[in-house]
């Protein structure tokens, strides 16, 4: 069965709330009662995403907490182990950490360039895959360096890492070093005759790596304007050179054609397609207005339970 679990953030902007950790809070509390076992948060300019994990993680037991995905070139490795160890430590072991590079144009506000991304992310696992797992980074000495001094007691098991990848190298990388991948608007074609056969190969002697797909997805009545509505607020997507190759594989002229709208039927019809293709989990992000999310959290905790 594939998993299922939502992205905390959709629609934050149109929330209203005075207090945003006691919103994300609120979500993740709505998402588990629902009867699904995953929530997931992107980390952008604004709120810390693994800090509120540590405070989500206090307040709602038993479901696996998403980074998807932290942007690694503003952040040390060691900064960002840190982070992630104290949040596995709160949570009793529900972390995964997603890992991404951004785009080009994305970086210039932290004064940073956009440069050798696949380097750039190989690089910081250098680093930060030996610290999740208590060792010594390779070359390290002096103060710092011992995995004693590293240590974050209660934050086993080992921190599992995802790689925000759909290009080629990226993949590759996902493949040979970590747990898998977390994409975003990918079609079920792209994930079968791109994402998945890349990541396998790359993998191979591995255990079979995760593929999460970032799928928007609407409970609706009225599935033509939920899909224009995408349409204009993905467009940005739709300019980059890796999801314009999704949309060329999909056959699609634009990102609204990747959502999945209309009633209970359509929707598992939809996810029934991305499990066919190799998906392992879906990263909903819930469209509509708030009544239509919630019912498509409503909709997913059935099709989850059932």
């Amino acid at each position: 069965m594939i998993g299922i679990g939502v992205n905390l953030a959709a629609g934050l902007e149109d929330s209203g709330s005075a207090n945003l950790v006691e919103e994300i809070v609120g979500r993740a509390r709505a998402v588990a009662a629902a009867g699904l076992r995953s929530v997931w948060l992107p980390q952008g300019y604004g709120y810390d995403a693994l800090t509120l994990y540590a405070a989500v993680a206090r307040e709602v037991p038993d479901v696996e907490l998403g980074a998807s995905v932290v942007v690694v070139q503003p952040r040390h490795p060691r900064v960002l182990a840190a982070q992630a160890l104290t949040v596995q430590a709160a949570s009793g072991g529900r972390l995964t950490l997603g890992l991404g590079v951004s785009h080009p144009g994305l970086l210039e506000v932290y004064g940073l360039p956009f440069a050798r991304p696949v380097s750039a992310l190989s690089e910081h696992l250098d680093v930060l895959a030996p610290l999740l797992r208590g060792e010594r980074v390779p070359g390290a000495s002096g103060p710092g360096s011992d995995p004693a001094d590293t240590a974050v007691p209660g934050s086993e098991p080992e921190v599992p890492v995802l790689l925000g990848a759909l290009g080629p190298r990226m993949l590759r990388l996902a493949g040979e070093r970590t747990a898998g991948t977390i994409t975003f608007l990918t079609g079920p074609r792209t994930v079968s005759g791109h994402v998945r056969p890349l990541l396998d190969a790359a993998a191979a002697g591995r255990p079979s790596p995760r593929v999460v797909v970032g799928v928007p997805v609407s409970a609706t009545a009225e599935p033509d304007r939920v899909r224009a509505a995408a349409a204009r607020d993905y467009a940005g997507y739709a300019r980059l050179p890796s999801y314009a190759g999704v949309l060329e594989r999909e056959g699609l002229s634009s990102p609204g054609g990747l959502v999945v709208a209309g009633d209970e039927d359509v929707i598992a019809a939809g996810i029934a397609r991305y499990a066919d293709a190799g998906a392992t989990d879906l990263l909903v992000s819930p469209l509509g207005d708030a009544a239509e999310r919630a019912r498509t959290v409503a909709v997913l905790g059935r099709l989850a339970t059932s």
